[in-house]
């Protein structure tokens, strides 16, 4: 009989919770909004001790927004740290959830989970280097070098490099709390939204808004391109749902790099290099249930380097 997992996606604005071991073994799944800690954590905890009631679960995994704090080494290892999300700054994550459930739990940022999914059942198969980009209510990035889960000081942050911004062209001053007009604060979806006056979704294809998304976003992967050199580039979020965005940020990409980088990839087959998510928008939660089962791998067979929190000591 095959393991059972459970994932957590943890989003700023919904959890959802499953129970499986892949994209084709899902058997159970609950989606309700992120309020306090205490509340959400506690309709997880319910879920899952739920589920456990009918078939063990062998381990939990947490892909959670941030920024967080992935490093087991750390003393606040497991925490959602800086986050603006009111009430739940410095929460003990995988604490709680681990003294709750009594299983082994992996963490990581959401994007890092996505990245950890696609890697293993969906557009990074194959591959050791590459980068997964979430475009939706923040921006967020993540992805693997070398075959290992991108880590460092703490994790990636790509939503908030700064970019060229002309000011007399767009003089929009950006959203982000913290940084104004760096990349979440000139292309997220609340950005779209606040300077257009209207949700992006509700606008129509031809509207000027997705040329000027798509230069900041092709600003953005010619940055990592230049820095990561990955070998495919993984688009998702509900941003990204636009269907003549893709296309806008290739050709804005290869426009940017000006034939710089000399790859057949890039240069002659940029439509399979910049890709929308195989696994769509199930990438985060089957990314938690990959982070679980990272949590239980034999030491013998290092995991890529994503953050892992097990029980004491048997």
């Amino acid at each position: 009989m095959s393991s059972i997992f459970g994932g957590i996606e943890a989003g700023g604005t919904k959890f959802v919770c499953a129970v499986g071991s892949g994209p084709g073994d899902i058997h159970a799944e609950i989606k309700f909004p992120t309020t306090t800690p205490q509340e959400t954590l506690g309709r997880a905890i319910a879920f899952f001790r739920q589920q456990s009631a009918r078939s063990a679960i062998s381990a939990l995994g947490v892909a959670c927004f941030g920024p967080l704090d992935p490093d087991p080494a750390s003393p606040t290892f497991g925490h959602i740290t800086t986050t603006p999300k009111p009430g739940w700054a410095h929460i003990d994550v995988v604490g709680v959830l681990r003294q709750a459930l009594g299983v082994p739990v992996g963490f990581d940022t959401d994007v890092n989970g996505a990245a950890l999914a696609e890697f293993r059942w969906g557009a990074a198969r194959g591959l050791d280097t590459f980068i997964y980009l979430t475009v939706g209510t923040g921006v967020g990035g993540g992805g693997m070098a070398g075959g290992r889960l991108l880590h460092g000081l703490i994790h990636p942050e790509m939503g908030h490099i700064r970019l060229p911004h002309d000011h007399q062209a767009d003089p929009f001053p950006g959203i982000c709390p913290f940084h104004g007009d760096c990349l979440e604060g000139l292309a997220s979806g609340p950005a779209l939204a606040a300077r257009w006056g209207q949700d992006g979704a509700t606008l129509p294809p031809d509207h000027e808004a997705w040329d000027l998304e798509a230069h900041y976003l092709a600003l953005a992967l010619v940055n990592y391109i230049c820095v990561l050199s990955p070998q495919r580039i993984i688009m998702g979020g509900g941003v990204m749902h636009q269907p003549r965005l893709l296309p806008l940020i290739r050709a804005k990409v290869q426009e940017l790099l000006n034939r710089y980088v000399q790859a057949s990839a890039i240069m002659e087959h940029i439509q399979s290099y910049i890709v929308a998510p195989e696994l769509a928008d199930r990438a985060g939660v089957l990314g938690a249930i990959a982070l679980a089962m990272e949590a239980v791998r034999p030491p013998t067979q290092p995991p890529p380097a994503s953050a892992i929190a097990s029980q004491g000591e048997e």
